[in-house]
């Protein structure tokens, strides 16, 4: 076999990994959604993926799959094998312990407690090991984790369902529907692959959201609702609050909000979050609340709304990946607009994004960008 025909082979089994891995996002914060593959003489005994709440891991999950098998085999993994004690025994151990004879990793696990350690245990026992196949690609997938455990906060993926014209409702406030009902399952699956949703305090006011995923069997973990409330205006009576009994339900407020208010809205069952203000705003300071969801185990956070919530984050440098449904449809210049004024005084200081992917949803069209690199 040829070094190429090698290499197409390597690059098939680590594709199947990270297509496994992806099953788990939305699923297993505060850990990383991980993907593994045990290859035997060119055929698959065991494969893996992180399971709800991060355990049992993929690597566990494809060895207990293989048995006896993984005796010789090669492992595809898409992110450094664990090496620290936890709820489970390291994950580098285990595959050692397995007998298996080489390892084929997609990128190293910035954590500290791994760092590489899971590396040199692989090679100490004298597994073959080969690192940064399709690492892009595996990065993207856990870049959420990767920001968690770098920059002390999740990603932030920005959702707008917005009119050609960029508004997101009327001159009334009627915004239902701008977008077709294709859009709108898409949109459910995205609440699906996040850890959580947050919203602002006018979106949730004047909409009176459920923040659910209402697809048939998902979610597997039910994501918590967040609401940036600086003040705690939310009605105790909204259905974010009445069903936070069954569903996790948390609002982010100034750390000086009236502390009556903060115990009735925890005697409903919401986690109250409070943060510093922003000492230009006055609102909770957006980059201590992202900090406080990280400290949570938050990876992954989709925002959907409203404009001043969005405006803040763009503002701040904080959305990751912009996601924007738009409409065949014209709504007009006293329409609400998607993004509030943040100050920008020149083209050149706009801010901008690559796009990654264009999807027909119909007659609408999804647009998914990312920061620049």
């Amino acid at each position: 076999m040829t070094d190429r025909a090698g290499a197409a082979r390597d690059e098939r089994w680590m594709r199947l990994a990270l297509g496994l891995a992806a099953r788990g996002l939305g699923n297993t914060w505060p850990n990383p959604a991980v993907g593994c593959v045990l290859v035997r003489d060119g055929q698959l005994v065991g494969r893996g993926w992180t399971q709800v709440g991060g355990r049992p891991h993929a690597e566990a999950m494809a060895l207990a799959q293989a048995g006896q098998a993984a005796k010789g085999a090669t492992a595809y993994v898409t992110l450094e094998p664990c090496c620290h004690h936890g709820r489970t025994p390291p994950c580098a151990d285990a595959l050692i312990q397995a007998g298996i004879s080489r390892c084929v990793v997609a990128l190293e696990d910035p954590d500290p407690r791994v760092s590489g350690e899971g590396f040199t245990r692989l090679r100490d026992a004298g597994i073959m090991l080969d690192i940064g196949l399709l690492g892009d690609e595996a990065a993207d997938l856990n870049a959420g984790f990767l920001l968690h455990r770098t920059q002390g906060r999740p990603l932030v993926s920005l959702k707008l369902a917005v009119s050609l014209d960029g508004r997101i409702a009327t001159h009334n406030g009627d915004s239902k529907w701008i977008t077709n009902p294709l859009s709108r399952q898409r949109a459910h699956l995205l609440r699906a692959r996040h850890d959580a949703i947050l919203v602002g305090s006018n979106t949730a006011l004047l909409d009176d959201p459920e923040l659910t995923c209402r697809l048939p069997g998902l979610p597997l973990r039910p994501a918590p609702r967040i609401v940036l409330d600086g003040r705690l205006r939310l009605s105790l009576t909204s259905k974010l609050v009445s069903t936070a009994q069954t569903q996790p339900t948390w609002l982010i407020c100034r750390e000086d909000a009236d502390a009556a208010r903060q115990q009735a809205f925890a005697d409903c069952g919401v986690e109250v979050i409070g943060v510093a203000p922003d000492a230009g705003s006055g609102l909770p300071d957006i980059r201590l609340a992202l900090e406080a969801l990280a400290e949570r185990g938050i990876t992954r956070l989709l925002v959907e709304g409203g404009g001043q919530l969005a405006a803040s984050l763009i503002r701040a440098d904080l959305v990751d990946r912009l996601l924007f449904f738009r409409a065949p449809a014209v709504i007009g210049g006293d329409g609400l607009p998607a993004i509030a004024a943040f100050g920008i005084d020149t083209v050149a200081a706009a801010p901008r994004w690559r796009r990654m992917q264009a999807d027909i949803l119909a007659d609408d069209l999804l647009e998914t960008f990312a920061r620049p690199l």
